[in-house]
Order: structure tokens, then sequence, then C-alpha cells
């Protein structure tokens, strides 16, 4: 990834204690360890809701959200830029007047919002005045994947006059927006419809927005009567739609505002999907729509962690976990992003983030999801095989950072897009790992073996063989991008290695012969050592600070370096040498290999460390650093997921499948259950002697 934005040691230490006190006053973690919630609080990062398809990213005023990303939707940032991921069209900021005066943060109290992650719903609410009660839950629906539905509650505590503006906010990089309102009609259904056309940035793709209220009693009843809709169109940014209506004193007033959002990148029309999402929502019952939201959230919380006696660690788990299931789909073939569906950070390119860090706790807890993943790539393996003839290698070559078009999309002034090749071996570790757990014969025929077969290729072609008969890998950038252009890399060097040997195992599960050059170079590939045996992160390595852990992969995820005394080296060596600057991961494979070696306290001491400092109040967003603000960190959540289910779950991927071994547990834990494990969805359990 790119380099990341620093602030002085002093500066962060500040910041941490401020921030500790915060968080401490303004998070109420909830005994079920489902939710968390936060009143009014200085700092706020919002929680996204997301369902793969779209992110909606709240905001602590009321009715309004920060931002709306589309998954998989690119244009170019700029004439001469990358692509970029497209910030939706905003339709999740409304405005609520009672007896004529809007409601804004300066005269509501009892603020409070809660993301039930069980349900995925996110819920504010607060009191206006002596008037009314007011709540609203947002949901990103699961089961309608490009649309967004927020569900109103107002108990008046008076007879009042309300007046509610439901808006399509265009932003201003678009281009000739068309808004527009028209009520719809077949036989006696009539349905009013907001939209807003417009072209993205640079014109690569046609965005269609399309919105309306629903009235929960209309559906369930033709006596009821719609209040009269108001067009106002600000501008061509910004459509608006509007209703008045009376309450009555203690009488419960429901309502939703729903929209979709569709562009060509999905829909051939976008108009008129968004259109039919949208009027699907409008004459679908409140109960059965958000049932079958909540069912299929049901489904993806099969697998779930379980902690007992530790619930904030109970909370910060599941939290990670809801924020990978929310940026993903196993019906998409779609991949992950660094931050998900929570901005537009890293352009919403996907990286080694997903394979490494994101894909490996996603595929013991929902084989789905993980089959997603891995498709990302083989649906763009003519691309990766251009590449590597481009830069006269054979195989297939995958970018640093992947876009829709699986050309490279990384800046041409980052070295990590030229040179950080370890990507490819990356990508055929989680192949062969799918294979281990779902034993899907007929999808590594057609595309498992394929493509570690064409990687194979690759590092056969990208080796250079030396005076004494080894293979090197030379001019790279590896995990630790605090340097570029170094030989032998031992990340590099060890993921290649795994990769060659994982072609071999798929060659011989199939019945190919594999090539024989295959295990030739993975058996003479260098991973240089200190005299005292230390693993080197590359050949001229000298002891100099690093990013993030790279030589300690080699001991865990890929079980090169594993003698305990040779695990318990590096470790020693290595640790001392992550920069406070870095990103998450470091601590979490410390941790994994800490547990693994038997050290529970080594290992709780780092599990925490890969994470609480990366928090953000009032939920517990995490950064990508302790000194950065760029949260969702997905890959932060990955890999502190591994912690516990490589670590102290002793769970391991094998050719087997998937085992345990020694799992240990954390002192103040009394027991862990990891729930929906592979293909028969076992359940685990680890308790205290």
């Amino acid at each position: 990834m790119k380099p990341i934005s620093s602030l002085s040691f002093r500066s962060f230490q500040n910041f941490y204690i401020l921030f500790i006190f915060l968080f401490s006053l303004a998070s109420q973690a909830q005994s079920d360890g489902w939710s968390v919630s936060s009143g009014k609080v200085n700092q706020y990062t919002g929680i996204v809701s997301a369902n793969g398809r779209i992110g909606i990213l709240p905001d602590d005023k009321p009715f309004e959200v920060k931002s709306i990303i589309l998954n998989n939707v690119y244009d170019k940032e700029s004439n001469l830029g990358v692509s970029k991921i497209l910030l939706g069209m905003n339709f999740g900021n409304l405005e609520i007047s009672i007896d004529g005066e809007r409601i804004t943060q300066a005269n509501i109290s009892n603020w409070k919002q809660t993301l039930n992650m069980k349900e995925a719903a996110f819920t504010t609410a607060f009191t206006f005045k002596d008037k009314a009660e007011v709540s609203y839950t947002i949901y990103t629906l699961r089961n309608v994947q490009y649309s967004g539905y927020i569900d109103f509650n107002i108990i008046p505590k008076k007879d009042i006059q309300i007046e509610v503006t439901g808006k399509i906010e265009t932003p201003e990089e678009y281009h000739k927006p068309l808004s527009t309102f028209r009520v719809l009609q077949d036989l006696e259904t009539t349905m009013p419809i907001l939209q807003t056309v417009a072209t993205s940035r640079l014109g690569r793709h046609v965005v269609s927005t399309s919105a309306t209220f629903v009235w929960h009693d209309i559906n369930s009843s033709r006596q009821h009567q719609r209040p009269e809709l108001k067009h106002r169109k600000i501008s061509d940014y910004n459509n608006q739609l509007s209703f008045e209506n009376k309450l009555k004193k203690n009488v419960p007033y429901r309502f939703a505002w729903t929209a979709a959002e569709c562009s060509t990148q999905d829909f051939d029309d976008p108009q008129g999907e968004s259109e039919r999402f949208v009027i699907f929502n409008l004459l679908t019952s409140r109960d059965a729509l958000l049932t079958e939201h909540r069912r299929l959230w049901d489904q993806l919380w099969e697998g779930d962690i379980i902690i007992e006696g530790d619930l904030q660690s109970q909370l910060d788990v599941r939290l990670a976990l809801y924020h990978l299931y929310a940026f993903s789909r196993g019906d998409s073939n779609l991949s992950i992003a660094p931050m998900g569906l929570s901005s537009q950070n890293y352009n919403g390119h996907i990286f080694w983030d997903t394979e490494l860090w994101m894909f490996p706790p996603l595929l013991l807890l929902n084989q789905d999801i993980a089959r997603s993943l891995v498709n990302y790539r083989s649906d763009r393996i003519e691309k990766a095989k251009q590449k590597a003839i481009n830069f006269g290698y054979k195989g297939a070559m995958f970018p640093w950072e992947s876009d829709d078009t699986g050309e490279e999309a990384t800046p041409s002034w980052a070295l990590t897009g030229t040179f950080e090749h370890h990507i490819t071996a990356d990508v055929a570790i989680a192949f062969w790992n799918y294979y281990r757990v779902s034993k899907n014969k007929k999808w590594l025929e057609e595309r498992g073996y394929p493509m570690l077969k064409e990687i194979a290729d690759y590092w056969v072609s990208r080796s250079v063989q030396n005076q004494d008969g080894s293979y090197s890998i030379k001019n790279v950038v590896g995990a630790n991008e605090f340097i570029a252009n170094i030989d032998d890399n031992a990340f590099t060097n060890g993921s290649a290695i795994t990769a060659l040997q994982f072609a071999v195992k798929a060659a011989n599960e199939i019945g190919k012969i594999p090539n024989p050059d295959w295990s030739d170079y993975a058996s003479k590939l260098v991973i240089h050592k200190f005299e005292d045996g230390t693993t080197k992160e590359n050949s001229t390595y000298k002891g100099e600070i690093i990013k993030q852990a790279d030589a300690n992969l080699l001991s865990y995820p890929l079980h090169i370096v594993t003698e305990k005394e040779a695990v318990l080296r590096d470790l020693k060596y290595y640790e001392p040498r992550i920069s406070h600057e870095g990103p998450a991961m470091g601590a979490s494979i410390f941790a994994v290999l800490y547990a693994r070696l038997g050290n529970p306290d080594e290992a709780y001491r780092l599990f925490k460390k890969s994470y609480e400092p990366n928090k953000r109040p009032p939920f517990g967003a995490l950064a990508e650093s302790a000194t950065s603000d760029n949260p969702y960190f997905a890959t932060g959540a990955g890999g502190m997921l591994q912690i516990v289910l490589f670590g102290f779950g002793g769970l391991d991927i094998t050719d087997q499948g998937i085992v345990q071994k020694n799992p240990i547990l954390p002192k103040g834990w009394k027991s862990l259950t990891l729930k929906g494990i592979g293909l028969q969805r076992k359940m685990f359990t680890v308790t205290k002697h």
C-alpha cells in the first residue's frame, strides 16, 4: 500500500490519551454483545451501513449521511490520474420541521446512536424540545442490494405539524444531471418517483438514483391517504420531495424513505432499474422487506465468534466481522478494498489486503463470500497474463492495485505498482486455500488450477539463477514498503515458494502432470539469514525500521519457518523494528505466532495492540494505524480476526481441511466458541482447563 501520513509521537500520545477519555465516556457497550451505542461526542467517526454493493456512512447530525460509496464503480480521478471509486449521489440527507422549526443539533436532546450488528441496523434517536420523540433506522438492504431504506418513527408529545423533505444531492464532480419528479401509474397503483440521472466525473458511467416516501399504513390498508407531495428542484444537483402532515398526541407516526442507486457498470438501463428497485420497496410491506434483510444477516451470522468473559473484546471482534460481511457478497464475484465501502481511500482499489488479511477469516466463516473473492481474480486473469507478457514474463502477473478492469491501477509515481510483485503469489495462496476448505474439484479444474498454473509459470520466469544454482527474485518492493528495489525480499520469495508448491499439489489433485520446474525453483529460491539464523528481510537488510511484518510471515501463514526457536528468534528481532506509524497487521502476525507458541500473555498484549490504538470514537471504527485517521480499515479487521481464529482458536488450513491445533485462551476469557466453521459449519469451543 502507499505511504501513510503521520503525526509526531508526542502528538500521537496526546491524541491517544484524549481518545481513550472520550471513548470511555461515549461508548456504551451493550450487554448482549451485539450492539454499540454512543451519546453526543466531540470527535466522531461513523459506522458504515453496507450490503456489498453500496455503503451508507451516517453522520452525527440529525437526518444526515456523510457519503454513499458505490462498489466496483470507477471513473478516472482526473484526466491524467488513475481510476477512483465513485462517490454516489447522496440520498440520505433529509430535513424534518415540527411546527415550522427545522430540527437541528441545537434544538434536540437525549441524542443516541446505536449499531445493531446482528440486524445491520443503525438507529438514531433523540427528543425534540417538549414536542416529539424521534427515531430513525438506516438499513442498507441485503435483499435489495442496490437500495437503502430509512425507517422513521415519530411519537408526538402533543399535537404537532410536521414537514419532511427527502433529497437526492449530486456531487459537483458529476456532469449533466437531469433531476425530475414523476408519478408512475399502473391501473390504480400510483408510484411517485424522485430521480436524478447524471454522468460520472470523466464520463465513464451514467448513474441513476431514484427515491420515494413509503407510508406503511397505506401498504396495509387502502383507506389511508398519501399526503400531498411537493417537488422542489433547488438545482439539478439538489432534487427534493416533501410532504406535510398533522400528528396527534401520543399516536406514533411511521414512514420510510427509500432509494436505489444504479450505474452502467452493472446495468444497461440504470435509470429504469433504479426505479424498479424503489417501486419494489414501495409496494412490499415493511415487515416483509426487513424480515428478509434480517434473515440474510442471520445466515451471515451462522459464522460467528463468541467470547465469554470479555465483553469489550467480544464487541470489537464482532464489529470487525460485521464490516467484512457488510463489505462483501457471495453472489457478486467482487472483492473488498482496504477501506471497504466506508470511503474513497486508496481509490477503492483491491490490494493484497484481501487475499492475505481479509480472505482467511471469511474462508473459515463464509465460503460463499470467499468464493466471490477468488473469482474476482480469475475473472481478470486475461489482463494478468497480458501484464506478464508486457513486462517480459510468462504466466499471469497481477496488478498491485486492481479495479474493475484488472489492469494496473496504482498511480505511476508509486513504486509499489511497478515492483510489489508478491501480490501474484498471494492470489495463488488464496486459491489453493479455497480449494483446501471447499473441496470443490469442479472449481479447481475450471478456475483454481488454471490460475495456479499461470502464477507458477510467472514465478519461474521471474526468478534468476545464481552461480551456486540457487534462485533469486530481484528488484522488488516487499511487504515492508519503506524500502524499494531490493533483492530476495523474505516474504516475496517465501510466498513465491508457497505458490509454486501449491501449483504442484493442484496439478496432482486433478491428475495433471506438474511442470518439474515448479518444484525445482521452489526448493532453490533463496531465503537469506543473519549469522545467528534470524531471517533477513532482504539480501542487504541491516536492521532498519520496517513498515510491517514481512519476514515473520514466513512462520505464519506460510509455514516455511516452523522450528519454535527460529520463530521466536524472528519475533524478538522484528517486533522492536516495526514503525509505530505502520499498519495494524504487524502486531496481528506477532500475536498469532505467540499464541501458537503457547504464550497467551504476549499474544493477548499484541492482540490489543493490533487494533485498540486504531479505534476511533465513538463506536470503535478502525483506522489503518495508530497515527492515521482513515477508517474503516477492513484489512486491520481481517488481521485481528486471524488472531482469534488461527491464534487463540488454534485453527489451521491444511490439505486435510480445517484442523485445530493447540488452542489457547487469554487469562480474562472464560471460553471461545468459533461457530459455523467450514463447509460442515463445525463448532470449535476452547475453554479453560
